[in-house]
């Protein structure tokens, strides 16, 4: 068996499907329907190709390590469980494609839909093959962004919004849950591998953990099923278009509850808890969507109602949890995902060609569309479980398993619950055909007096399925047998389990009289309810007022709403110096509470006595912090004297032994110097006195507390003893990264994927910079106050002293560059020490003439090497994966070129280069912003007063 072929299964639908159909719309709508039903055949016809062996009991497993550490893998399974949710994923989807193109008006965008069901396709075939569940998740909540994209396609109808906002906030909250429970379950397994964790039940079920761990999952799967009382999210998302809510209610978001219960039965199978909460709640459900589905007049609503009282069996079923139940369940997955699809189908035709799918409107709908009311008739009779069909089997083995596995008052209740609910489901489903085709002539109300049949291929999906629902209703055994007991083996690890005989007949018992029951008393009931056209006229919402889960869910995120204005009201007061300090107390109080409460004092480590060197930068960095706080109301010495600040942590580094970390901060003090210089100018160089008495004294505490705990923090660490893991980079530094220079290799080599993510942090930064002062315009004084002075032109001294120190610079900046990976130095000083060459020059001959020397024109250029040493320092990650070895993995040589002499080369060296690149591009897009004409008042003739 071909294990590459998982990871094509997902990547067709997500990679090509939706680059595809991008790509085709500029040809037809008919291309892209075509591109669109190619790839989800694709899909389809693979992973027909291994049904054979997988439907035998063989498994398939691929696996690539991404993070081990953390237990994330992209690991992809293919058992008889996920194959069945990947074929009706695939399978029905092919179908939807084909009926999209038709129901679909021209005017919308076909290629947008296709594309947002084909990442919609991709997420649940990605759910259904994942073998991690960290990567399931991750597909799980890709399910949810695009289900809120599709319900929402419509987006210029507030029912579309609205519904796409309530689908993402309960299932978004469920997967947050889900997540919660995913990482406790790692933490009782120590792997997040579901194939190792499926071996784990009694560990799993005997911890601590357990029943956090399973209501938590148990939340994840409800919201996503739409279990009570999570249901209403379903119903308010039929805004979507038809195709999406067949597709939606047939295959894919609702049922990835169902298969994440399935998925994880054996681990929680056993435990009551489980068995009580998953039985009842679907039980429960299971009567309670198809009591209200009766009194629905829009027809998707009365079809989304049905829906969740199905998915209320399947969840009641899996909550029995015997091998019987769980064959059950599955073949009742299969038979409501062919039916279900079908009356989607039909609905959409329905209003599509009468112009309504108000029931209240339409009736006698057979003389205009008798084809569509022969499959509304077999599909619903399925959907009620009437004989002959599929739908009829699946229901009777659900009376069976509730009949044999409950016993005493819970039988009783329960049995009496199910046949109401069956009862229920039979009164829908007639009013659903009654009520449409015939119930009197054609309606008055219908808006098109002259609807004909659709097209075939519209009708054709829906032809299939209702076909499929009477075949596999008249010969189970040789259509799905095999399929439900391989399928039942896989979900419960049971391979003991010998399988059930579907068949028609199963002889006189009590689940066949709950059948009869449920078939004769949903007739009466319908029939006494439509008398005289009273049921057209019931409307439940009034009785039942506020506990109408939608009215609820509006309500809640009102109050949220408002609760979160009065707190952002008090809290956002626009005052930086507040918001400051309520992140120090904040601070103090998170880090303060557990030292105090665990009463952790000083460690036994020896102490030394403080050298001459210390005591003097102690007191100069004193002095310097005092001067500060004593002239912070004057912004421009403020600034003057943190750039001492800096210079003396610059001394405590030499002190230290530390030249990398000394050269680093010196060049970034006076960069940063330098920009900030640049960004007060455009401010008033007085801060206003603000504070009364009573605040100063309050700030000052404040402030104490924060400094003291600081240092209390850093006394309990530096009193202690610990295990350093320098001895590891000091001893392989030359060895792994080919250099002595042990900062640097770390720096480029052991923690390059840090310095990776840092320079694109600086970037991003810079961008940032350029689209905050985008439009911005200050016009000195008469504006802001801010600095009324700027040599222009610079004095001719500073001109010419310009001119030689630039290539002196350069020259520098090379030598601490190449010097990097042995010596002190590196891309990262070096692109600091260019960018102050070029701020000189800034300086003495002004921004528009450097600029115009650089070839840079409002800060372009300055974008564009920021973009090349992003791509220079990550193309030097990814030539690793050539030589199989992982991301940014050095390699070093050594070579003897003539003349030069033996040199010492290293890959690493081209990641400093993008790393000085980015620096010098960032810092100088940040210095052109900050000092361009249309954004400051720096450049130019300023005028006083």
């Amino acid at each position: 068996m071909d294990t590459s072929v998982l990871p094509i299964i997902i990547l067709l639908p997500l990679v090509l499907g939706t680059t595809l159909v991008s790509w085709l719309k500029q040809f037809s709508r008919g291309v892209t329907a075509l591109g669109a039903i190619g790839v989800s055949l694709s899909s389809f016809l693979l992973l027909l190709s291994q049904a054979p062996a997988i439907f035998d009991g063989a498994v398939i497993i691929q696996t690539w390590s991404w993070l081990p550490q953390l237990g994330i893998d992209f690991s992809f399974r293919l058992d008889s469980l996920a194959l069945l949710f990947a074929l009706l994923i695939s399978g029905i989807g092919t179908l939807i494609y084909i009926y999209a193109y038709y129901y679909l008006n021209p005017k919308n965008s076909l290629s947008k839909l296709y594309f947002l069901l084909m990442l919609f396709m991709a997420a649940m075939l990605g759910i259904s093959l994942s073998n991690n569940l960290l990567i399931l998740l991750v597909f799980w909540e890709l399910t949810s962004i695009s289900s809120f994209l599709l319900v929402g396609y419509w987006s210029n109808y507030e029912a579309a919004q609205r519904g796409s906002r309530m689908a993402l906030t309960i299932t978004g909250m469920g997967g947050l849950a889900m997540l919660g429970g995913f990482i406790l379950l790692g933490q009782i397994t120590g792997t997040y591998q579901i194939d190792q964790i499926l071996t784990m039940t009694e560990q799993i079920q005997s911890h601590a953990l357990f029943v956090p761990t399973l209501l938590l999952i148990l939340l994840g799967a409800f919201t996503k099923s739409a279990q009570f009382p999570f249901h209403f999210w379903l119903p308010n998302a039929m805004a979507a278009p038809t195709p999406v809510s067949a597709y939606l209610h047939s295959a894919t978001m609702v049922k990835a509850g169902l298969f994440l219960v399935a998925r994880l039965l054996p681990i929680f199978a056993g435990a009551a808890l489980f068995h009580n909460i998953v039985t009842f709640v679907g039980l429960f459900t299971l009567c309670m969507a198809a009591f209200f589905a009766i009194f629905k007049e829009d027809l998707k609503g009365l079809l989304a109602y049905s829906t969740i009282s199905h998915l209320g069996l399947i969840m009641c079923l899996l909550g029995i949890g015997s091998p019987l139940a769980v064959a059950a369940a599955i073949f009742h997955i299969i038979n409501h995902a062919t039916f279900k699809a079908a009356l989607f189908m039909i609905a959409g035709i329905i209003d599509h060609e009468s112009g309504t799918r108000d029931l209240r409107k339409l009736s006698g709908l057979w003389q205009l569309l008798p084809f569509t009311a022969t499959l509304t008739m077999i599909t619903a009779a399925s959907m009620a479980g009437v004989p002959l069909t599929n739908g009829f089997l699946s229901k009777e083995m659900f009376f069976t398993e509730l009949v044999a596995n409950l016993s005493g008052p819970v039988l009783v209740g329960s049995a009496i619950v199910a046949t109401l609910a069956g009862i229920f489901a039979v009164t829908y489903s007639i009013r659903l055909v009654h009520g449409v085709f015939f119930d009197g002539p054609l309606g008055k109300q219908v808006p098109n007096k002259n609807a004909h049949e659709p097209p075939f291929g519209m009708r054709a999906p829906a032809t299939l399925l209702a076909f499929l629902c009477i075949l596999v209703g008249l010969l189970p055994a040789l259509l799905v047998e095999k399929i439900v007991n391989s399928t039942t083996q896989a979900t419960t690890q049971n391979f003991a389990f010998e399988g059930t005989h579907l068949a028609l007949w199963h002889g006189f018992n009590l689940p066949l009289l709950m059948s009869v029951i449920a078939l004769a008393g949903g007739a009466v009931f319908y029939f006494s309810l439509a008398k005289g056209g009273a049921l057209r006229e019931i409307d439940l919402d009034p009785k039942l007022g506020r506990l109408q889960g939608r009215i609820l869910f509006d309500l809640f995120l009102k109050n949220l709403l408002l609760n979160s204005r009065r707190f952002r009201h008090a809290t956002e007061t626009g005052k930086l110096q507040s918001y400051l300090l309520w992140i120090v107390i904040f601070t103090i109080g998170l880090v303060g509470f557990p030292l105090l409460s665990n009463g952790i004092g000083s460690g036994t480590r020896e102490l030394t006595h403080a050298p001459a060197l210390a005591i003097v930068l102690w007191m100069l960095l004193f002095s310097a912090c005092w001067m500060l706080l004593w002239f912070h109301h004057e912004r421009i010495k403020a600034v003057l004297i943190s750039g001492a600040v800096g210079l003396v942590v610059t001394m405590v580094f030499i002190g230290f032994s530390a030249p990398d970390l000394a050269l680093t901060q010196i060049t970034v003090d006076v960069v940063t110097t330098v920009l900030l210089l640049m960004s007060l100018s455009l401010l008033p160089q007085l801060t206003p006195y603000e504070s009364s008495p009573t605040r100063r004294w309050r700030d000052a505490i404040i402030a104490l507390g924060g400094g003291l705990g600081i240092a209390t923090i850093a006394w309990l660490i530096m009193t202690r003893d610990h295990n350093s893991i320098s001895w590891f980079f000091l001893q392989q530094s030359i060895p792994l990264g080919g250099g002595t220079n042990v900062v640097n290799v770390i720096l480029v080599d052991f923690r390059g994927f840090d310095t990776f993510g840092e320079i694109t942090v600086l970037g991003i930064a810079a961008i940032g910079v350029l689209s905050l002062m985008d439009g911005m315009r200050a016009h000195g004084t008469t504006m802001t106050q801010g600095l009324t002075y700027r040599f222009n032109p610079s004095p001719l001294m500073l001109r010419i002293t310009a001119s030689w120190i630039l290539p002196v610079a350069l020259v520098v900046s090379l030598y601490i560059f190449m010097r990097g990976h042995n010596l002190p130095g590196g891309g990262f000083i070096a692109g600091l020490v260019t960018s102050l060459a070029l701020i000189i020059q800034y300086i003495a001959v002004g921004q528009d003439k450097t600029e115009q020397l650089l070839g840079a024109k409002s800060g372009r250029l300055y974008e564009i090497w920021i973009g090349v040493g992003l791509t220079i320092a990550g193309l030097t990650g990814v030539a690793a994966w050539f030589w199989s070895r992982p991301f940014l993995t050095s390699a070093h040589i050594y070579v003897s070129p003539p003349v030069i002499g033996e040199m010492h080369l290293a890959s690493a060296a081209l990641f400093d280069v993008g790393v000085y690149v980015t620096v010098v591009g960032a810092t100088m897009l940040m210095i052109s912003v900050l000092g361009d004409s249309r954004h400051s008042s720096m450049t130019g003739p300023v005028p006083r007063g």
